[in-house]
């Protein structure tokens, strides 16, 4: 019988399976390991999504002490200054302001204008793995193509960028589930690393502002929009890391699940009008982000069972992805689904605010290696990573053929 088990190779490789059964057992459980609630059905976790009971952060109405909780290490306040003060860790009315000024550069105008530079992009990076015969995929396409879009949003320079996902990948391991010590001491020497430049790129900026995100966000604080210089170096470093960690998984998620799934790879080869079904689809399959935590910030009760303030709940996205409930046969990857109500995106106010963006690339990036690799193979089998919550791959290595 498949078992709940985030640390378990097997586990890590297929947790659909354990999913099953975590949704036959009830619509909440405790999880000892992490003290924490697990929510494994559809409906609970689009609905706990949207729950005003349920926040990312406490602080913002309880000290530590009162909610019940331990204060994080010293020595870890670099990442936790960093993490808490980007929109995603906030709730209103901090929240509702940042995200109102970060929500002008993605506006579905704005994002739609960056259609031509992600899809000339995505050709050049496939071209190029074309003339190499092949290669990593995560590597050379799924990597490189969101970093550069989001860097030049933010008006990183392109001899800046190679630092970026180094951090961002450090700091990304402290969302794992109980993260060691190392994970910890890494995340901070990059918070502490990717902190320190912001603040230079931010300090330049002001002096010569350019027409990126940076820039912007720097008028806004000029203009009396109350942005710190905290809160613009943490939303900065959110939009990387959220940029693109999604969609470099993603991709070679999606891609790993069509070489395993060789009659849905044809027909999407033999009908390329079905790319935009089949992002939506293949984010459901194999979901890039497993777990989305929330705090119980007033008592809440699920299925009759209360769940006191001051715990903690996990609200397992792949589990949600995969609830028969809401999807049709939801084992099966089906590219032509229609009805296809996942929430890979989260939903709510923490509701991904560069999902159009992440879509355009995904779209982009597919298309290119469609078009210009139609007998695309997998040349040996990945490494997962040995992470749950961010789930993704090592490596991809295919042959163009």
């Amino acid at each position: 019988m498949a078992a709940f088990d985030p640390w378990d190779p097997a586990f890590l490789a297929d947790p659909y399976p354990a999913y099953a059964e975590l949704r036959a057992k009830g619509r909440v459980q405790y999880f000892e390991p992490t003290n924490q609630w697990l929510v494994p059905h559809h409906a609970d976790v689009s609905a706990l999504l949207r729950d005003r009971r349920l926040g990312r952060t406490y602080q913002h109405r309880f000290t530590h002490e009162e909610f019940g909780r331990t204060a994080p290490p010293a020595e870890h306040e670099p990442f936790h200054t960093l993490n808490d003060h980007g929109m995603l860790d906030l709730e209103p009315p901090d929240h509702t302001r940042i995200r109102r000024l970060v929500s002008k550069a993605f506006t579905p105008r704005t994002v739609e204008r960056l259609v031509p530079y992600v899809t000339a992009l995505a050709g050049e990076l496939v071209d190029r793995l074309v003339e190499a015969g092949g290669g990593d995929l995560l590597r050379d396409v799924a990597e490189p193509l969101p970093v550069a879009v989001i860097a030049e949003m933010l008006g990183i320079p392109e001899s800046d960028r190679a630092p970026l996902r180094p951090w961002s990948a450090d700091i990304c391991g402290m969302y794992e589930l109980n993260p060691s010590e190392d994970t910890a001491a890494r995340a901070v020497r990059a918070s502490v690393e990717f902190t320190e430049y912001l603040r230079e790129l931010i300090a330049e900026r002001r002096g010569r502002p350019g027409d990126d995100l940076i820039s912007g966000l720097i008028a806004a604080y000029d203009e009396g929009d109350r942005l710190t210089e905290q809160e613009m170096i943490s939303t900065c470093v959110l939009l990387l890391n959220a940029g693109h960690e999604a969609t470099v998984n993603a991709t070679v998620n999606g891609w790993y699940a069509l070489f395993r799934n060789p009659e849905q790879l044809a027909a999407l080869r033999a009908d390329h009008s079905l790319v935009p079904r089949a992002v939506e689809e293949l984010m459901r399959y194999d979901t890039p982000l497993q777990l989305f935590e929330r705090w119980v910030l007033d008592e809440i009760e699920i299925d009759g069972t209360t769940v006191p303030r001051g715990a903690e709940i996990a609200l397992l996205f792949g589990s949600a992805n995969h609830d028969p409930a809401a999807f049709e046969h939801p084992e099966r990857l089906d590219l032509t689904r229609a009805d296809n109500p996942h929430i890979s995106f989260s939903a709510g106010i923490h509701y991904c605010i560069g999902a159009p963006l992440a879509r355009i690339e995904l779209t982009a990036s597919m298309r290119a290696l469609l078009e210009k690799t139609p007998t695309l193979t997998l040349s040996k089998p990945p490494s997962r990573k040995p992470n749950f919550v961010i789930r993704g791959l090592e490596g991809l290595s295919v042959e163009v053929g």
